[in-house]
This record gives structure tokens, C-alpha cells and sequence, in this order.
């Protein structure tokens, strides 16, 4: 898990796929981080369906001011190329994951105790909050992304390639062509990506690590994931970890 792949390390052409880029995003959850990252995402170019619980119609006027579509949760999943989760980390079994088979699944959530209530599962060290959401999809594809850096850095900090004050947002993914794939969008969205390594690395993005909340360059992220495995954190879950392998 030491030795985070360098931005770069990875893209569709390393790995000989042959995947389309995302042209439309699905998300699930038209809070404050759906909200942001499809008006992001819109800007870019992309189409963006966006679903929340009940009617779509309910938030057709918030969906239009995103640049997004309302639409039932159902079309949301089947008409995109990748769809982001943005809901209440709990929320995710109440999904269907026959739904979701083939599916690239870009995971945004994040365990909070006070919306989820008190999850032992959501804690447990031994595994990231992701390989959770992948054993549930099985038959799609699970990258986190988009889930350490606050809604509101999101919205102000966006820049194109190259800008000087470019800032970094982390991802982590079992397979090569889709880190590629989340690699691209988030650049399309304004930002540096930096892949963490596998999905089980992604422990390392989430409430209790450094990089959660870090509103930094790709250098510094880079150093904050790397570094992780030495933090106390980072021990807890590696020690953790090496004791369930026994």
C-alpha cells in the first residue's frame, strides 16, 4: 500500500483500454458536493443527469440554475458513463446493485456518525469505506474520488491545467483504465488528480487521515498520501490489517 502512483503514472494508453472518456455523468445526491460537482462538471462540457429522493421535478429548478437534468434515479444510472455517489454513506445498500452491473461507480461519500449514525462497519479498520460500496456493487467498478476536499474549496479552487495555484484532489481504484478515466474528469473539473493506489488505499482519503480536507497541490497531496502510512492513523489500520491476514 506504500507508494502512491505518481499523477501520470497511469492514463488509457498505459494500459491499451479502450474506453470511451465520460461524457455524461450521473450523480446520486443533490446536496451541497452533487450540487457543486455537477455545476463543475456542466462548465466542463459535460452532460449531467442528477437525481435526488423522490420526484425529480422537486428539483428541477435547482438542477437547472447546476446546468444539470433531473431525472429518476433509474435513468440517471443507466443513461451515464459513470455515476458518482453523493449521498449519506449508509444510504448506499438502499441501491439496487443489479442496477449498477458494468458500471464505472465513483464513490464521494464519507462516514459521518451524526447522518449515518454510529457504524461499526463504517470505523472498522481493516477496510476502507469504498471496498464496502464495492462489495455491495458487485459487477461495477468502484473508484473514490471527489470525497477529501470540502464542497466549498471545490466550488472556489477549480483551475485550468497548468494554472500556478492549481490545487490536487486524490483518487483510488483497483483498475488502471478507469483511475485513468476518474483522472480525466477531475482535471476536466479544474484540478490536479493524484492516484492514491488500490481502492483498500483509500483509507487513507477519508475522515482521520491528513489529506482529508486538504485543499493542496499535487506535490503536497502526494506527500500527505504517501506519509500516511506512517501516522498514527495510518499505523492503527496497517497493524489492524496485517492481524486480520493471520
Amino acid at each position: 500500500m506504500r507508494g502512491a502512483i505518481g499523477r501520470g503514472d497511469v492514463s488509457v494508453a498505459d494500459t491499451g483500454a479502450e474506453q470511451s472518456p465520460i461524457r455524461t455523468l450521473g450523480i446520486l445526491g443533490a446536496g451541497r458536493l452533487g450540487g457543486v460537482i455537477a455545476q463543475l462538471a456542466a462548465s466542463a462540457g459535460l452532460r449531467v443527469l442528477i437525481s435526488a429522493s423522490g420526484d425529480p421535478r422537486l428539483i428541477a429548478g435547482r438542477a437547472a440554475s447546476l446546468g444539470a437534468e433531473p431525472a429518476p434515479r433509474e435513468s440517471v444510472i443507466a443513461e451515464s458513463d459513470a455515476v458518482l455517489l453523493a449521498l449519506p454513506l449508509a444510504k448506499f445498500r438502499m441501491l439496487l446493485p443489479e442496477s449498477f452491473r458494468g458500471k464505472l461507480v465513483i464513490d464521494a461519500m464519507n462516514y459521518w456518525w451524526a447522518s449515518d449514525g454510529i457504524r461499526d462497519e463504517f470505523s472498522d479498520p481493516r477496510t476502507s469505506t469504498s471496498e464496502l460500496v464495492q462489495q455491495h456493487f458487485l459487477g461495477a467498478r468502484v473508484v473514490k474520488a471527489l470525497s477529501h476536499m470540502g464542497y466549498h474549496d471545490m466550488a472556489d479552487d477549480a483551475r485550468p491545467a497548468g494554472a500556478a495555484d492549481r490545487k490536487a484532489i486524490a483518487l483510488a481504484g483497483d483498475e488502471a483504465s478507469d483511475i485513468a478515466l476518474v483522472s480525466s474528469l477531475i482535471d476536466a473539473l479544474g484540478f490536479d488528480p493524484v492516484p492514491a493506489g488500490p481502492l483498500a488505499a483509500g483509507i487513507a482519503l477519508e475522515p482521520g487521515a491528513e489529506a482529508f480536507g486538504a485543499d493542496v497541490d499535487a506535490e503536497q497531496l502526494r506527500e500527505m498520501v504517501d506519509g500516511f502510512w506512517d501516522s498514527q492513523r495510518g499505523i492503527i489500520v496497517a497493524r489492524a490489517r496485517a492481524e486480520s491476514a493471520h
